[in-house]
């Protein structure tokens, strides 16, 4: 066996979850490998607000957060598509910056931490075999003692693997869409906007160098009875919210086109597959609404670490491993997840929705709940 193609840990996808996972190996000595489709610095579809639940994670592992002038979110606003206003404020909070600039920060993390980079590199597939992987990629064959997937909301591999979520007809939780821009606006700075229209949201917030990110998602049948235009949804469904014709009234596109994603679902997901340890969503995705998903994700790469580690010491086999990791991943979200899902549930008709932003505005220490329920400890 070519010994330079042997790893102790391949990590399939160089998301957040990713990158902070093969960053946490590497510093304890294991020899890792990531491999990214995409060449850094590039756009991702996402909301971009991160909460605070990570900052002393991603600074110890030496991102300077502090040092990025990125700006620091307390503030909720939640709208119907009446218009009706939600105004809280958001404990413990977030702060926001693109993924175009924290993912090829952490890139760089991770290349003066020992990690492999590999990117513009497609995985096929990844299988294992009396105790290693052999990974085929668009730039050869590799082995590794473990392997995990950051790879995302939806990608070959889920196809190839025929994962159950794959599987499901169209239904309420996994027929969705996801359209993103950064824009110029002149918003608040320390507040997160979640402006709800028929069948779905749309959130904005700022990040870095004065800029916003705008990103929303619906289902897949508002895009069809718009005649599949992006354009024209935004312009007949979208604006229907008076706070969204406001805004994109008042903003500047700065992407000549938007970004976007299909087929996004909620359902359900194994945190282990054909032996793979399963990090952010391709794990299981919570609501956008809930904006934990980049935080969820780096949680998860920190927990797969020791249960990996433990495995490259010796300390415990395969098996012990991957059933450790799905309990341990099971008690710390899934909980949140069941929580994103019920609270998605009040959000798409449009008289649900007006009900449940006045009941909100009643009972603020009811809104209070449901933002701890969707926001976790430091780790």
């Amino acid at each position: 066996m070519n010994q330079d193609n042997l790893y102790d840990c391949a990590i399939i996808g160089g998301g957040l979850g990713g990158l902070t996972l093969a960053v946490t190996l590497s510093k304890n000595g294991y020899r890792c490998i990531l491999f990214e489709k995409e060449e850094y610095p590039f756009h991702k579809v996402c909301g971009e607000y991160i909460s605070m639940e990570s900052w002393d994670y991603l600074t110890g592992l030496g991102l300077p957060l502090d040092e990025m002038k990125i700006p620091i979110i307390k503030k909720l606003v939640v709208s119907a598509p009446n218009g009706t206003e939600l105004k809280q404020d958001l404990l413990p909070g977030g702060f926001g910056i693109s993924r175009y600039k924290i993912d090829a920060a952490l890139k760089e993390i991770a290349l003066a931490s020992g990690v492999t980079v590999l990117e513009n590199c497609k995985v096929d597939d990844a299988v294992f075999n009396n105790g290693l992987f052999s990974i085929g990629t668009s730039k050869g064959n590799f082995k590794s003692r473990v392997c995990c997937g950051s790879f995302g909301k939806r990608s070959n591999i889920d196809i190839k693997w025929k994962r159950d979520f794959i599987k499901q007809p169209h239904n309420k939780l996994n027929n969705f869409i996801a359209v993103k821009y950064h824009v110029e606006y002149n918003g608040g700075a320390d507040t997160i906007s979640l402006h709800n229209f028929k069948d779905g949201y749309c959130g904005i917030s700022k990040i870095e160098d004065d800029k916003y990110c705008l990103c929303y998602l619906t289902n897949a049948a508002n895009l069809k009875k718009s005649n599949n235009s992006i354009e024209e949804m935004e312009k007949n469904i979208l604006c229907q919210n008076p706070h969204l014709e406001n805004i994109f009234l008042h903003s500047t596109k700065l992407y000549s086109s938007p970004l976007s994603i299909s087929q996004i679902s909620f359902q359900q997901k194994k945190a282990v597959e054909n032996h793979v340890l399963m990090i952010g969503d391709a794990a299981g995705l919570i609501t956008p609404l809930c904006g934990n998903g980049m935080s969820m994700a780096m949680h998860a790469g920190k927990i797969a670490s020791f249960y990996i580690s433990e495995l490259l010491e010796g300390r415990t086999n395969q098996d012990q491993m991957e059933m450790a990791y799905t309990t341990a991943w099971k008690q710390t979200f899934e909980k949140r997840l069941r929580t994103g899902r019920i609270i998605q549930r009040f959000f798409g008709k449009i008289w649900l929705t007006n009900i449940f932003i006045k009941t909100l505005k009643l009972f603020p220490s009811f809104t209070n709940k449901i933002i701890e329920l969707t926001h976790g400890k430091p780790f």
